[in-house]
């Protein structure tokens, strides 16, 4: 079996197409079937459905995934080792964050990474109810609560809390309800409710059994924007919120917590630039703990 057909198979099995991975990997639409193919004959296995729509797995092809992640992990390690230079330190690490964290927080201390290391390559993406580490859809992600499922390692980074805010101008204008029952009587900023991917985003229960937003947004920052500019009561994180002059909190003492963690893949933790961004990220909320902490 040759190596470079398992890594037009890892890139066709992560992108879904033959297009796409013939894209990533510069090589033609023919080259990139060739291979598949020639691989699928060494094993004497279909690794891969074609279709009009895409490519997916096969229960052999979704076997011998892992082996060639397993195997690919090795080559990485091995460069690194024999080549006697970083070279992991190079390219791209994708993470996965929700906006709340990847755009407040994330986004802003990135480039200090980047003055460090020039040649590696920082993507940002945010986090979507398909998302999926094993398909190297990111390298690293940061999820709220932990994750139960698949060869996952995670940490705990911190935790946060999330409470009622407005803006002073609908304060002023429309006045702050003093309880639970009062909310009703006010405009309700919220998710799209068929948006929420996970039971521990569904914040408006918590709060209130009658919530129904007028204004939904599948965004934590889109809902902290409608806040500010005077379109209702939302849910914010504290710590976006409370540094925000134009906001003012809703019933202070009803906060919830929740808490955000750093997941890898089993087969990739141990890479140099994984690894690199990881303790990264885990640094930079340590030492900004208290941005979290004057929030909880």
């Amino acid at each position: 079996m040759n190596w470079d057909d398992a890594r037009v198979f890892l890139a066709v099995a992560r992108s879904g197409q033959i297009l796409g991975a013939s894209q990533r990997l510069g090589l033609n639409h023919a080259t990139v079937a060739r291979r598949l193919s020639a691989l699928e004959s060494a094993l004497q296995a279909k690794l891969i459905d074609r279709r009009t729509t895409g490519c997916a797995l096969t229960s052999e092809g979704e076997r011998f995934f892992e082996f060639a992640e397993a195997m690919e992990t090795e080559m990485l390690c091995a460069r690194a080792e024999i080549g006697g230079t970083d070279v992991e330190l190079s390219g791209a690490v994708r993470i996965g964050a929700p906006d709340g964290f990847g755009v407040a927080f994330l986004a802003p201390r990135l480039g200090a990474l980047n003055e460090r290391y020039p040649d590696l390559t920082l993507q940002l993406v945010p986090l979507h109810r398909a998302f999926s580490l094993s398909k190297r859809e990111a390298d690293l992600a940061v999820t709220v609560g932990q994750p139960e499922h698949g060869r996952l390692v995670s940490r705990k980074l911190t935790d946060y809390s999330l409470g009622l805010y407005a803006s002073r101008t609908y304060a002023e204008c429309y006045g702050l309800p003093e309880n639970e029952g009062e909310l009703k009587e006010h405009r309700l900023i919220g998710y799209v409710d068929d948006l929420i991917f996970a039971s521990s985003l569904n914040y408006a229960e918590e709060f209130s059994r009658d919530w129904q937003s007028r204004l939904e947004c599948a965004s934590a920052l889109g809902q902290t924007e409608a806040v500010r500019a005077g379109s209702g009561i939302g849910i914010l994180h504290g710590f976006i919120a409370d540094g925000n002059d134009d906001l003012v909190p809703v019933l202070p003492k009803r906060r919830i917590s929740r808490s955000y963690y750093l997941v890898t893949h089993e087969n990739a933790r141990h890479l140099r630039r994984i690894k690199t961004v990881s303790d990264f990220i885990g640094d930079l909320v340590i030492q900004e703990k208290a941005l979290f902490r004057n929030h909880q």
